[in-house]
């Protein structure tokens, strides 16, 4: 008869496949890291050019025609270099108000083409 301890019988190969593996599905999971883009905190309607105000009420500054159009739904971006606009996850982030409309450096991590933006510096 038997103590009841159950006794574990470890194949040295099987031990060493399973380490490997999991040696290599840990090195290939992307680790998001923070990366830096320069442009101008826009709109998703106008992106890099501000027209005319309705109703004939002349040129608005970048920054009010951004502020406008988000009042009105649309999303804050950022514009790049080429007029490319890159949508922005964490449309609540605070600087993206302060910075409507300027040309800053922008901090944050990639998601698929958008980026959760951490931090904004004015250029």
């Amino acid at each position: 008869m038997g103590t009841g301890v159950p006794v574990i019988s470890l194949n040295p190969m099987k031990t060493l496949c399973l380490l490997a593996a999991t040696v290599l599905l840990t090195a290939a999971t992307p680790f998001a890291a923070e990366q830096t883009w320069t442009g101008q905190i826009s709109d998703s309607l106008c992106g890099a050019k501000h027209e005319e105000a309705a109703e004939g009420q002349g040129k608005m500054s970048d920054r009010d025609c951004t502020l406008a159009c988000v009042k009105g739904g649309s999303k804050f971006v950022l514009v790049v270099d080429g007029g490319k606009m890159v949508q922005i996850v964490n449309q609540d982030n605070k600087d993206l108000v302060t910075h409507a409309g300027h040309k800053v450096k922008l901090t944050g991590e990639l998601q698929g083409q958008s980026i959760v933006v951490s931090n904004v510096e004015m250029q």
